[in-house]
């Protein structure tokens, strides 16, 4: 698990926290989650990070980490596969909300989640009131601000993996099942990074 908070400062009031994952569909890679509290400066642009260009989404998020208080929560693919990729998305998020509540030393009044579902009731570990807004990383800044960490933060250990699985074009698809991976799949087999619950991979061993 991973958590950074930068030198933000919070005025002591309620804060609300916004929350959104990256990796919930691909192949290969972990689900990443992110939890944003926005500060005084909050960077001009916010939105859902799948509509962004990759040039402005960096930029967002070199502001965002600057001006903001965030945290950021990795599930690998072996967790993956012995939780279920729903259930890591809900760990990443209550452990990305966890570092940051840690980091702050505050209780945030709400947690806003970009989806229909909260972790509330499903991980032992999550104890904070939170409110499921689907499509809320076009709607919450804060949920728009995680959206965008969460992208590039999974897209930097993606260009990483790619340099050390070289045939699977991970530095153009991420991870996802394009034709391109679906091929070196089947060439060369999986790798330790590749989600072995996800029926691509797991029908490998029935070739």
């Amino acid at each position: 698990m991973l958590g950074v908070t930068p030198g933000f400062r919070h005025a002591g009031k309620a804060i609300v926290i916004g929350v959104d994952e990256a990796g919930r569909g691909p192949l290969a890679g972990p689900v990443v989650a992110a939890a944003v509290v926005l500060g005084h400066a909050i960077p001009a642009g916010l939105d859902d990070s799948k509509r962004l260009s990759a040039k402005r989404r960096a930029v967002l998020d070199t502001a965002i980490r600057a001006s903001c208080g965030w945290a950021v929560a990795v599930v690998e693919p072996e967790e993956i596969d012995r939780v279920n990729i729903f259930m890591a998305t809900m760990l990443a998020m209550t452990r990305a909300v966890g570092s940051l509540v840690a980091a702050l030393d505050v209780d945030p009044g709400m947690v806003l989640i970009d989806g229909n579902m909260t972790p509330h009731g499903r991980c032992a570990d999550w104890c904070w009131p939170a409110r499921a807004i689907v499509g809320g990383d076009g709607i919450e800044p804060c949920i728009s601000a995680a959206s965008i960490i969460a992208k590039e933060w999974r897209d930097r250990m993606m260009l990483e993996a790619a340099a050390a699985h070289p045939h699977y074009g991970w530095e153009r698809n991420k991870g996802y099942g394009t034709a391109e991976h679906m091929e070196a799949l089947r060439v060369h087999g999986a790798t330790p990074l590749h989600r072995r619950s996800f029926a691509p991979v797991a029908q490998l061993s029935l070739i």
